[in-house]
């Protein structure tokens, strides 16, 4: 048996979605626990928030008003 280092992420139902599709690309998700919860590779901890800032800021719509 071989142990992981783990790190336990909190998210929401829409976050964990996100991760999950993440995973399927390259796999980082050691145990999906609940609906809010999810244990991740604790060495690839700081990949994996910088991919999902990035999918995030995508999903973000902005309001630019122009000047009149």
């Amino acid at each position: 048996m071989r142990a992981i280092k783990g790190v336990l992420l909190t998210c929401d139902s829409a976050v964990k979605q996100i991760l999950l599709t993440m995973n399927e690309k390259e796999p980082f998700i050691i145990e999906d626990l609940d609906d809010y919860h999810l244990v991740i590779k604790a060495d690839e901890e700081y990949r994996v928030r910088r991919q999902l800032e990035a999918e995030l800021e995508k999903n973000t719509y902005s309001l630019e008003t122009s000047g009149s």
